[in-house]
C-alpha cells in the first residue's frame, strides 16, 4: 500500500485517513558535513528513516509519509559556505503553520517528527507542547541516531559528521558519501574529548558552540576519524533504532 500522503487524492483523505493515522513528518537541515558528507545529510537520514519506518510499521500504526522538511537551526554551522538555517522564531511559526493546516485539512490527530538534526531537538521539544495544545494533536518527536542502540568506536563523542553519522549516509545514501575528499593529514586528537563534554554535552551548563571551534572540532567534523565508518555500523544503527520505533509508535 503505497503510504505517500502526497499520492492520495482529495476524496481519499475521508476515505483513508481517521484520528488515530499518524502523519510522519521527517526534519532535517542544510548545513556543512566536513569535506565528506553533503549539506543535506540530516535531511535524508530524516526522510529515509520516515520511510523505513513506513515500511516496517505502516500499516500496522497507520503511518503516512509527509514531505520533509529540509531546513532546520543550524548556526552552530553557519561559519560554512552553504550553511542554511532558520532562526528560532521561523521554524516556531513553519511548524505551527504546517501542522495547523494539516489539522484543518484531515482527520488525523496523531503527529510523529521524525528529526534527524541535532541541532533541532531543543526547539521541537519546546514546540511540541504548543502544536498539541494548539492544534490537539498527539505529537511525539523521535531522534533515530540517539534511539538506537549501536555504538560507534570512537575516539570522541560522536556529534557531527564523524563514525557514526558517516555509517549512516553509507547505509541510505553511499552515493552521497566522499570518504577521499578527507585530507590525509586528518587527525583526531582525543584530548578534545574533554572540551566537547564541557561545551556540547554537558547537561548542567549550556553553551553556544560552533563547529569550526578547533577545540572541538577538525574541518567541521565533531567525532572519530569519518574514515573508520562502515555501512554495516549504518545498518546496525538504524536497525536498532526501527526496534525501538515500535514501543515509541504504540506509546503514541
Amino acid at each position: 500500500m503505497n503510504r505517500w500522503y502526497g499520492s492520495l487524492s482529495a476524496p481519499e483523505i475521508a476515505t483513508q485517513l481517521t484520528k488515530k493515522s499518524v502523519l510522519c513528518l521527517p526534519i532535517g537541515s542544510y548545513e556543512q558535513h566536513g569535506p565528506h558528507l553533503p549539506l543535506h545529510t540530516d535531511t535524508v537520514i530524516a526522510a529515509e528513516f520516515t520511510n523505513r519506518l513506513i515500511d516496517r510499521y505502516g500499516d500496522q500504526h497507520d503511518l503516512w509519509a509527509l514531505p520533509a522538511l529540509p531546513y532546520g537551526l543550524s548556526l552552530e554551522h553557519s561559519w560554512a559556505q552553504g550553511t542554511v538555517s532558520l532562526r528560532v522564531g521561523a521554524l516556531t511559526t513553519l511548524l505551527d503553520a504546517i501542522v495547523g493546516e494539516f489539522a484543518r485539512a484531515t482527520p488525523a490527530r496523531r503527529l510523529l517528527i521524525v528529526n534527524g538534526h541535532g541541532g533541532n531537538r531543543g526547539i521541537l521539544e519546546a514546540v511540541g507542547y504548543e502544536l498539541q495544545a494548539t492544534h490537539q494533536v498527539r505529537v511525539c518527536v523521535i531522534h533515530p541516531s540517539s534511539l538506537s542502540t549501536a555504538h560507534a568506536k570512537s575516539a570522541l563523542p560522536e556529534i557531527h559528521a564523524g563514525v557514526k553519522e558517516t555509517s549512516i549516509m553509507l547505509t541510505l545514501a553511499p552515493s552521497d558519501v566522499h570518504l577521499d575528499r578527507l585530507p590525509e593529514a586528518l587527525a583526531v586528537d582525543p584530548a578534545n574529548g574533554d572540551e566537547v563534554q564541557r561545551l556540547v554535552l554537558d547537561c548542567g551548563t549550556t553553551w553556544p558552540w560552533s563547529s569550526d571551534d578547533d577545540r572541538i572540532a577538525s574541518l567541521g567534523i565533531i567525532g572519530g576519524d569519518p574514515r573508520l565508518a562502515s555501512a554495516e555500523l549504518g545498518e546496525a544503527i538504524i536497525t536498532s533504532a526501527l526496534d525501538a520505533s515500535d514501543q515509541v509508535l504504540q506509546h503514541l
